[in-house]
């Protein structure tokens, strides 16, 4: 795994609707602001919600896109499958008990499978609802990585983002 060489900062995300960033040169200018906050040794993640769309077919062509715009620094581009909030369910028991949810909340056996994630969260609220603006930012920091790992689209994420970390560990160590 990765020593403790390398300091991780990670700057306030670029948030642009999908809708947008499929566009021709949106994700290229997004890449390039990126890249003013990462400087140098950084990395870039993309991650977008696939929604409806084949994240095997959508993922490579977004990262030749983002890579043609900045080929300096180390880009990876995920997709979760259909949305973000499928890694939730896929580690849902981690986060039971948290901001209204029931204390012994459980997984669904598949779900990336899950049509409308945010609103299986939000039909298991005992108090309040689920609110992405809200509530994402504290549920990422909250889930437990192994258990979101059986969603594929994380497992995906989770190898992205260690091979970006040992790449700014090898560039530390030039």
């Amino acid at each position: 795994m990765l020593g403790s060489q390398v300091n991780v900062e990670i700057p306030h995300p670029i948030r642009i609707a999908k809708s947008k960033l499929l566009k021709a040169g949106e994700l290229e200018r997004a890449v390039a602001l990126a890249a003013l906050t990462v400087k140098s040794r950084g990395a870039i993640l993309v991650l977008v919600d696939s929604d409806d769309d084949c994240p095997a077919e959508l993922a490579p062509a977004l990262l030749a896109r983002a890579r043609a715009a900045r080929n300096d620094l180390p880009i990876a581009v995920v997709l979760p499958n259909r949305e973000f909030e499928s890694w939730f369910l896929a580690a849902a028991h981690s986060l039971g008990g948290r901001k209204g949810l029931p204390p012994d909340l459980e997984a669904p056996p598949n779900p990336e499978e899950v049509r409308g994630a945010k609103e299986w969260l939000n039909r298991r609220f005992v108090s309040g609802g689920y609110a992405p603006a809200v509530d994402q930012a504290s549920f990422t920091g909250a889930f437990d990585l192994e258990l979101a790992r059986r969603a594929p689209s994380f497992d995906k994420c989770y190898r992205e983002v260690v091979n970006l970390l040992q790449l700014a560990q090898n560039d530390a160590g030039e």
